[in-house]
Protein backbone atom coordinates (compact mmCIF):
# COMPACT_ATOMS: atom_id res chain seq x y z
CA UNK A 1 0.00 0.00 0.00
CA UNK A 2 1.56 3.26 -1.16
CA UNK A 3 -1.26 5.75 -0.74
CA UNK A 4 -4.89 6.18 0.28
CA UNK A 5 -7.21 8.47 -1.68
CA UNK A 6 -10.64 9.71 -0.69
CA UNK A 7 -13.66 9.83 -2.99
CA UNK A 8 -12.50 13.15 -4.50
CA UNK A 9 -9.23 11.46 -5.56
CA UNK A 10 -7.34 13.53 -2.98
CA UNK A 11 -4.46 11.71 -1.34
CA UNK A 12 -5.12 11.49 2.40
CA UNK A 13 -2.31 9.16 3.45
CA UNK A 14 1.05 8.12 2.00
CA UNK A 15 3.54 5.36 2.89
CA UNK A 16 7.26 4.89 2.22
CA UNK A 17 9.05 1.53 2.38
CA UNK A 18 12.62 0.29 2.78
CA UNK A 19 13.90 -0.82 -0.62
CA UNK A 20 16.25 -3.33 1.05
CA UNK A 21 13.48 -4.91 3.13
CA UNK A 22 10.27 -5.32 1.10
CA UNK A 23 7.14 -4.53 3.08
CA UNK A 24 8.95 -2.67 5.86
CA UNK A 25 7.34 0.75 6.28
CA UNK A 26 9.85 3.48 7.13
CA UNK A 27 7.59 6.53 6.91
CA UNK A 28 3.98 7.58 6.61
CA UNK A 29 2.01 10.78 6.73
CA UNK A 30 -1.55 12.07 6.69
CA UNK A 31 -2.53 14.93 4.39
CA UNK A 32 -1.57 18.24 5.95
CA UNK A 33 0.42 16.56 8.73
CA UNK A 34 4.18 16.05 9.24
CA UNK A 35 5.78 12.80 8.14
CA UNK A 36 6.56 10.21 10.80
CA UNK A 37 9.61 8.01 10.23
CA UNK A 38 10.72 4.70 11.72
CA UNK A 39 14.06 2.99 12.30
CA UNK A 40 14.45 -0.76 12.80
CA UNK A 41 16.99 -3.10 14.35
CA UNK A 42 18.47 -6.13 12.57
CA UNK A 43 15.54 -8.31 13.63
CA UNK A 44 12.96 -5.96 12.10
CA UNK A 45 11.71 -4.39 15.33
CA UNK A 46 11.00 -0.66 15.50
CA UNK A 47 13.65 1.02 17.64
CA UNK A 48 12.81 4.66 16.97
CA UNK A 49 9.80 6.67 15.88
CA UNK A 50 10.75 10.14 14.65
CA UNK A 51 8.10 12.87 14.76
CA UNK A 52 9.60 16.15 13.48
CA UNK A 53 6.80 18.31 14.89
CA UNK A 54 6.33 16.52 18.20
CA UNK A 55 7.67 13.88 20.53
CA UNK A 56 9.90 11.12 19.21
CA UNK A 57 10.21 7.70 20.84
CA UNK A 58 12.95 5.10 21.30
CA UNK A 59 12.19 1.43 21.94
CA UNK A 60 14.47 -1.01 23.76
CA UNK A 61 13.58 -4.70 23.78
CA UNK A 62 14.43 -7.38 26.33
CA UNK A 63 13.03 -10.88 26.71
CA UNK A 64 9.90 -9.90 28.66
CA UNK A 65 10.22 -6.14 28.77
CA UNK A 66 9.95 -3.18 26.41
CA UNK A 67 11.24 0.23 27.45
CA UNK A 68 9.83 3.28 25.67
CA UNK A 69 11.68 6.59 26.09
CA UNK A 70 10.45 9.83 24.56
CA UNK A 71 12.51 12.80 23.39
CA UNK A 72 12.06 14.46 26.80
CA UNK A 73 13.72 11.40 28.37
CA UNK A 74 10.51 10.21 30.01
CA UNK A 75 10.42 6.44 30.31
CA UNK A 76 7.67 3.85 30.33
CA UNK A 77 8.38 0.15 30.87
CA UNK A 78 6.04 -2.58 29.63
CA UNK A 79 6.41 -6.03 31.21
CA UNK A 80 5.00 -8.88 29.12
CA UNK A 81 4.08 -12.54 29.55
CA UNK A 82 3.01 -15.25 27.14
CA UNK A 83 4.01 -16.26 23.67
CA UNK A 84 2.80 -17.79 20.41
CA UNK A 85 0.83 -14.68 19.55
CA UNK A 86 -0.61 -14.35 23.08
CA UNK A 87 2.01 -12.04 24.56
CA UNK A 88 0.25 -9.50 26.77
CA UNK A 89 1.36 -6.51 28.84
CA UNK A 90 0.91 -7.55 32.49
CA UNK A 91 2.62 -4.59 34.15
CA UNK A 92 3.17 -0.96 33.17
CA UNK A 93 5.67 1.33 34.86
CA UNK A 94 4.64 4.84 33.84
CA UNK A 95 6.85 7.92 33.60
CA UNK A 96 5.35 9.40 36.78
CA UNK A 97 6.39 6.35 38.80
CA UNK A 98 2.95 4.79 39.00
CA UNK A 99 2.44 1.11 38.22
CA UNK A 100 -0.58 -0.75 36.83
CA UNK A 101 -1.14 -4.50 36.45
CA UNK A 102 -3.29 -6.64 34.14
CA UNK A 103 -4.14 -10.34 34.33
CA UNK A 104 -5.15 -12.68 31.49
CA UNK A 105 -6.43 -16.22 31.10
CA UNK A 106 -4.75 -18.94 29.05
CA UNK A 107 -6.46 -17.64 25.90
CA UNK A 108 -5.03 -14.16 26.39
CA UNK A 109 -8.32 -12.59 27.52
CA UNK A 110 -8.34 -9.87 30.17
CA UNK A 111 -9.42 -11.16 33.61
CA UNK A 112 -8.20 -8.47 36.02
CA UNK A 113 -6.89 -4.91 36.15
CA UNK A 114 -5.19 -3.16 39.06
CA UNK A 115 -4.77 0.61 38.86
CA UNK A 116 -1.95 2.72 40.24
CA UNK A 117 -3.76 3.04 43.59
CA UNK A 118 -3.92 -0.73 43.99
CA UNK A 119 -7.64 -1.01 43.22
CA UNK A 120 -8.39 -4.32 41.50
CA UNK A 121 -11.27 -5.03 39.10
CA UNK A 122 -11.91 -8.65 38.11
CA UNK A 123 -13.68 -10.03 35.03
CA UNK A 124 -15.31 -13.47 34.88
CA UNK A 125 -15.41 -15.02 31.41
CA UNK A 126 -17.30 -17.81 29.72
CA UNK A 127 -14.59 -20.34 28.93
CA UNK A 128 -15.98 -21.14 25.47
CA UNK A 129 -17.41 -17.87 24.14
CA UNK A 130 -15.26 -15.39 26.03
CA UNK A 131 -18.36 -13.38 27.02
CA UNK A 132 -18.02 -11.44 30.26
CA UNK A 133 -20.15 -13.22 32.88
CA UNK A 134 -19.39 -11.01 35.88
CA UNK A 135 -17.45 -7.92 36.90
CA UNK A 136 -16.28 -7.42 40.47
CA UNK A 137 -15.22 -3.88 41.37
CA UNK A 138 -12.55 -3.01 43.95
CA UNK A 139 -15.19 -2.62 46.67
CA UNK A 140 -16.38 -6.19 46.10
CA UNK A 141 -19.61 -5.29 44.30
CA UNK A 142 -20.49 -7.80 41.58
CA UNK A 143 -22.48 -7.34 38.38
CA UNK A 144 -23.58 -10.48 36.52
CA UNK A 145 -24.28 -10.89 32.80
CA UNK A 146 -26.35 -13.63 31.12
CA UNK A 147 -26.53 -14.65 27.45
CA UNK A 148 -28.57 -16.88 25.18
CA UNK A 149 -27.19 -19.60 22.91
CA UNK A 150 -26.46 -16.94 20.28
CA UNK A 151 -24.22 -15.04 22.71
CA UNK A 152 -26.75 -12.21 22.89
CA UNK A 153 -27.02 -10.41 26.22
CA UNK A 154 -30.30 -11.40 27.92
CA UNK A 155 -29.96 -10.09 31.47
CA UNK A 156 -27.82 -7.89 33.70
CA UNK A 157 -28.07 -8.24 37.47
CA UNK A 158 -26.66 -5.26 39.35
CA UNK A 159 -24.98 -5.43 42.77
CA UNK A 160 -28.23 -4.23 44.36
CA UNK A 161 -30.06 -7.24 42.92
CA UNK A 162 -32.09 -5.31 40.37
CA UNK A 163 -32.25 -6.91 36.94
CA UNK A 164 -32.59 -5.58 33.39
CA UNK A 165 -33.58 -8.01 30.63
CA UNK A 166 -33.61 -8.34 26.85
CA UNK A 167 -35.65 -10.72 24.72
CA UNK A 168 -35.09 -11.74 21.10
CA UNK A 169 -37.12 -13.47 18.42
CA UNK A 170 -36.02 -16.59 16.55
CA UNK A 171 -33.91 -14.69 13.97
CA UNK A 172 -32.14 -12.95 16.86
CA UNK A 173 -33.82 -9.55 16.64
CA UNK A 174 -34.42 -7.55 19.80
CA UNK A 175 -38.15 -7.63 20.65
CA UNK A 176 -38.23 -6.22 24.17
CA UNK A 177 -36.16 -4.51 26.82
CA UNK A 178 -37.11 -4.49 30.49
CA UNK A 179 -35.45 -1.87 32.66
CA UNK A 180 -34.32 -2.28 36.26
CA UNK A 181 -37.58 -0.71 37.43
CA UNK A 182 -39.72 -3.02 35.30
CA UNK A 183 -40.60 -0.69 32.42
CA UNK A 184 -40.83 -2.51 29.10
CA UNK A 185 -40.04 -1.25 25.59
CA UNK A 186 -41.23 -3.49 22.76
CA UNK A 187 -39.94 -3.61 19.18
CA UNK A 188 -41.88 -4.81 16.14
CA UNK A 189 -40.67 -5.49 12.60
CA UNK A 190 -42.60 -5.07 9.36
CA UNK A 191 -41.35 -8.25 7.70
CA UNK A 192 -39.45 -11.43 8.64
CA UNK A 193 -36.27 -10.23 6.95
CA UNK A 194 -36.06 -6.71 8.37
CA UNK A 195 -33.23 -6.10 10.81
CA UNK A 196 -34.52 -2.69 11.92
CA UNK A 197 -37.71 -2.15 13.95
CA UNK A 198 -40.74 -0.55 12.33
CA UNK A 199 -42.33 0.42 15.65
CA UNK A 200 -41.39 0.81 19.29
CA UNK A 201 -43.89 0.85 22.13
CA UNK A 202 -42.85 2.13 25.55
CA UNK A 203 -44.17 1.35 29.02
CA UNK A 204 -46.94 3.97 28.71
CA UNK A 205 -48.25 2.42 25.50
CA UNK A 206 -46.94 5.23 23.31
CA UNK A 207 -45.90 4.03 19.87
CA UNK A 208 -43.27 5.44 17.52
CA UNK A 209 -42.91 4.44 13.89
CA UNK A 210 -39.79 4.27 11.73
CA UNK A 211 -39.29 3.80 8.01
CA UNK A 212 -35.88 2.71 6.75
CA UNK A 213 -34.17 2.62 3.38
CA UNK A 214 -32.69 -0.61 2.06
CA UNK A 215 -29.32 0.73 3.22
CA UNK A 216 -30.45 1.09 6.83
CA UNK A 217 -30.96 4.86 6.71
CA UNK A 218 -33.84 6.35 8.67
CA UNK A 219 -36.26 7.85 6.13
CA UNK A 220 -39.14 8.82 8.39
CA UNK A 221 -39.88 8.94 12.10
CA UNK A 222 -43.37 9.42 13.51
CA UNK A 223 -43.55 10.21 17.21
CA UNK A 224 -46.29 9.21 19.63
CA UNK A 225 -48.21 12.42 18.82
CA UNK A 226 -48.33 11.61 15.12
CA UNK A 227 -45.79 14.23 14.08
CA UNK A 228 -43.53 12.99 11.31
CA UNK A 229 -39.93 13.90 10.49
CA UNK A 230 -38.49 12.90 7.10
CA UNK A 231 -34.85 12.54 6.13
CA UNK A 232 -33.01 12.65 2.80
CA UNK A 233 -29.53 11.43 1.91
CA UNK A 234 -27.05 11.72 -0.94
CA UNK A 235 -25.50 8.78 -2.75
CA UNK A 236 -22.72 8.64 -0.17
CA UNK A 237 -25.20 8.16 2.68
CA UNK A 238 -24.78 11.66 4.10
CA UNK A 239 -27.90 13.35 5.39
CA UNK A 240 -28.86 16.25 3.09
CA UNK A 241 -32.26 17.32 4.41
CA UNK A 242 -34.52 17.08 7.44
CA UNK A 243 -38.21 17.96 7.01
CA UNK A 244 -40.35 18.50 10.08
CA UNK A 245 -44.02 19.31 10.49
CA UNK A 246 -45.34 22.74 9.44
CA UNK A 247 -42.75 23.11 6.68
CA UNK A 248 -39.75 23.37 8.99
CA UNK A 249 -36.81 22.07 6.96
CA UNK A 250 -33.04 22.11 7.21
CA UNK A 251 -30.62 21.37 4.36
CA UNK A 252 -26.99 20.25 4.43
CA UNK A 253 -24.30 20.43 1.76
CA UNK A 254 -20.92 18.73 1.63
CA UNK A 255 -17.74 19.19 -0.38
CA UNK A 256 -16.32 16.47 -2.62
CA UNK A 257 -14.38 15.09 0.34
CA UNK A 258 -17.54 14.57 2.37
CA UNK A 259 -17.04 17.48 4.76
CA UNK A 260 -20.06 19.50 5.86
CA UNK A 261 -19.86 22.94 4.22
CA UNK A 262 -23.32 24.41 4.70
CA UNK A 263 -26.45 24.15 6.83
CA UNK A 264 -29.44 26.14 5.59
CA UNK A 265 -32.99 26.43 6.89
CA UNK A 266 -36.19 26.90 4.88
CA UNK A 267 -35.90 30.70 5.19
CA UNK A 268 -32.46 30.68 3.56
CA UNK A 269 -30.47 31.34 6.75
CA UNK A 270 -27.15 29.63 6.12
CA UNK A 271 -24.18 28.65 8.27
CA UNK A 272 -21.01 27.81 6.31
CA UNK A 273 -17.94 25.80 7.27
CA UNK A 274 -14.35 25.88 5.97
CA UNK A 275 -11.49 23.42 6.41
CA UNK A 276 -7.75 23.13 5.88
CA UNK A 277 -6.01 20.41 3.87
CA UNK A 278 -5.86 18.14 6.92
CA UNK A 279 -9.61 18.36 7.39
CA UNK A 280 -9.55 20.58 10.48
CA UNK A 281 -12.47 22.98 10.80
CA UNK A 282 -10.91 26.44 10.30
CA UNK A 283 -13.88 28.77 10.01
CA UNK A 284 -17.59 29.01 10.78
CA UNK A 285 -19.62 31.79 9.13
CA UNK A 286 -23.04 32.36 10.68
CA UNK A 287 -26.11 33.66 8.79
CA UNK A 288 -25.46 37.22 10.00
CA UNK A 289 -21.96 37.15 8.49
CA UNK A 290 -20.02 36.73 11.72
CA UNK A 291 -16.91 34.67 11.17
CA UNK A 292 -15.04 32.64 13.78
CA UNK A 293 -11.67 31.12 12.88
CA UNK A 294 -9.47 28.45 14.41
CA UNK A 295 -5.76 27.90 13.79
CA UNK A 296 -4.05 24.55 14.37
CA UNK A 297 -0.54 23.28 14.89
CA UNK A 298 1.03 20.63 12.68
CA UNK A 299 -0.64 17.83 14.66
CA UNK A 300 -4.15 19.25 14.50
CA UNK A 301 -4.39 20.79 17.96
CA UNK A 302 -6.16 24.14 18.11
CA UNK A 303 -3.69 26.93 18.97
CA UNK A 304 -5.91 29.98 18.55
CA UNK A 305 -9.50 31.01 17.97
CA UNK A 306 -10.67 34.37 16.68
CA UNK A 307 -14.23 35.63 16.98
CA UNK A 308 -15.57 39.16 16.91
CA UNK A 309 -12.05 40.60 16.80
CA UNK A 310 -11.04 38.74 19.97
CA UNK A 311 -8.29 36.12 19.69
CA UNK A 312 -7.62 33.44 22.26
CA UNK A 313 -4.42 31.41 22.19
CA UNK A 314 -3.81 27.94 23.57
CA UNK A 315 -0.55 26.27 24.54
CA UNK A 316 0.09 22.61 25.31
CA UNK A 317 2.67 20.68 27.28
CA UNK A 318 4.20 17.49 25.93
Amino acid sequence: LLAVYDRSNTQVRAFTYDAQHPGRMVAHRYAGRPEMRYRYDDTGRVVEQLNPAGLSYRYQYEQDRITVTDSLNRREVLHTEGGAGLKRVVKKELADGSVTHSGYDAAGRLTAQTDAAGRRTEYGLNVVSGDITDITTPDGRETKFYYNDGNQLTAVVSPDGLESRRAYDEPGRLVSETSRCGDVIRYAYDNPHSELPATTTDATGSTRQMTWSRYGQLLAFTDCSGYQTRYEYDRFGQMTAVHREEGISRYRRYDNRGRLTSVKDAQGHETRYEYNAAGDLTAVITPDGNRSETQYDAWGKAVSTTQGGLTRSMEYDL
